[in-house]
């Protein structure tokens, strides 16, 4: 299987059974995402222990790579410490906004290396990045009442 085949089955199967689909009870933080431009709009619930993120899950609607990379996401950095959850937010991306001609090191990005091809279609890389910089916002700075956008 190819990488192109590999990001199509991986989306796919994230789009139609995304992980930590559901709306959490008992969160710490609650952090809205929206995406103006395609009508992406993701509610992303934190439940942070100290530094830990004992539990993360999101709800809302978007196109198939917003719903997958908010899959993805919540699937890599739940159990991760805050440190580690913006290093992999980090990682991220740079993974997706890259210049095309830049070698880069998928092994540190795991799963997530299937987004690659993300950076080769600007307008896709804000669906891809909507839930991360929701998920930053959640884990550096307090609750606010606006949502996060990616204008």
């Amino acid at each position: 299987m190819n990488v192109s085949e590999l990001y199509q089955s991986v989306i796919l199967d994230h789009n139609s059974k995304p992980r930590n689909f559901r709306e959490m009870e008992s969160f710490t933080h609650r952090i809205e995402g929206y995406n103006p431009l395609c009508g992406d709009h993701f509610t992303v619930f934190l439940k942070l222990d100290g530094d830990l993120v004992a539990d993360i899950s999101f709800v809302g609607t978007g196109c198939a790579i917003s719903k997958a990379s908010t899959s993805l996401m919540t699937a890599a950095v739940k159990g991760k410490t805050r440190p580690e959850a913006l290093e992999i937010f980090e990682r991220f991306h740079h993974l997706i906004t890259a210049d095309l001609d830049e070698e880069l090191d998928l092994e540190s990005v795991g799963k997530l290396a299937v987004f690659s091809g993300v950076r080769e279609f600007p307008a896709r890389v804000k669906c891809a990045t909507l839930s991360w910089h929701t998920l930053r916002t959640g884990l550096t700075e307090d609750e606010s009442n606006s949502p996060v956008t990616t204008e």
